[in-house]
């Protein structure tokens, strides 16, 4: 389909430009005579029906009516980000992938699919990174019969807003009754900085690193009901893991709050974190902090000592992972550098 309006305005993409990126114009209504157009941006994901597709860099879908168009043209992909390491999007998969590694895992073609006794979405979903090898509507019914045969619920890993995403399979899933529960952000940075900015002061906490996971870091870390060998693994997995906590005598407030052992009285720290190293890329996970104690620079201080453990080994890039409406680490993130360099959803069927 291809026409003019007014002269002026012309739509010029096809059904044929299915999984390109367009920009395209239509009209929303008048008011006093004066017509009123949105313009939207994003991956053209399916045109069917008189129904025009398009799913934003934030995963978000927009459906149009075609004869609302008066203009649509193929753009270029995104312009690379700035801030931050060069990346694409396979080899942040991987990376990711590899830092948080399931109990058990199986092919489907180019999928995985991972399960770890419900522990965490992302090493209890599918993560297509190709081809299953299948017909869709087969590889679907695959993922639940797998997931039901372990009495878990059913999870695509889906990626948006980079080169190379998956707009297209969230718009296929979103046709067939899956529904999206989680959007996060995967974020880039430079390493270095996360350790220069830091103070070197007496009062700094002191920040105890060790290759095991124990106890005590548990505690903090309260993502799940009992700490069974399951998630003792998924913790332990990946090239080169790091444990940070901060000891509630020496996280640097000098109110003497600890029960004398270096933690509260429940035995958890003031504050933990996790880092994966894995060549170049150190990935930044499980930094929490106890409530009580926020606010004073404890998180900082666990990501400034993991990053100048990485920094030892050969690292050079920063990522992590935060959920998008999880605004205070969100804040906490940009002003160390951070950038967005795609999107993750989690997808399950209604």
């Amino acid at each position: 389909m291809e026409f003019t309006t007014g002269g002026r305005l012309t739509v010029r993409i096809t059904r044929a430009d299915v999984g390109k990126r367009v920009s395209v114009r239509r009209l929303t209504g008048s008011f006093d005579g004066t017509e009123k157009f949105t313009d939207t941006v994003g991956v053209l994901t399916s045109w069917d029906d008189n129904v025009v597709l398009i799913t934003r860099r934030t995963g978000e879908t927009v459906r149009i009516a075609e004869s609302s168009l008066v203009a649509g043209k193929v753009v270029p992909p995104a312009p690379a980000r700035r801030r931050g390491p060069a990346a694409s999007f396979r080899e942040l998969a991987g990376v990711t992938a590899r830092a948080w590694q399931p109990v058990e895992r199986e092919a489907l073609g180019e999928w995985e699919l991972r399960a770890s006794g419900g522990f965490t979405r992302r090493a209890n979903s599918a993560l297509p990174l190709g081809d299953p090898g299948m017909p869709l509507d087969e590889a679907l019914t695959r993922v639940r019969d797998w997931y039901g045969l372990r009495s878990l619920p059913a999870y695509i890993q889906t990626a948006t807003g980079a080169e190379g995403t998956q707009e297209p399979l969230c718009a296929e899933l979103e046709a067939r009754g899956w529904r999206r529960e989680v959007t996060a952000e995967v974020r880039v940075g430079a390493l270095a900085p996360l350790v220069d900015g830091g103070p070197e002061t007496a009062s700094a906490p002191r920040v105890r690193l060790t290759r095991t996971v124990d106890e005590s870091w548990l505690r903090r870390y309260q993502r799940f009901d009992e700490p069974g060998p399951h998630v003792r693994e998924v913790l332990g997995s990946g090239p080169s893991v790091w444990f940070a906590s901060v000891d509630s005598d020496s996280d640097g407030d000098g109110d003497g709050d600890g029960d004398g052992d270096g933690n509260d009285g429940d035995g958890a720290p003031a504050a933990i974190g996790r880092c994966v190293v894995d060549g170049r890329w150190a990935g930044f996970m499980a930094v929490e902090v106890d409530p009580a104690r926020r606010r004073r620079g404890l998180a900082s201080a666990v990501m400034r000592a993991l990053a100048g453990r990485a920094l030892e080994e050969g690292a050079s890039a920063a990522w992590l992972q935060v959920e998008s409406d999880n605004e205070a680490a969100g804040a906490l993130y940009d002003g160390m550098g951070f950038a967005t360099h795609h999107r993750y959803h989690h997808f399950r069927p209604a």
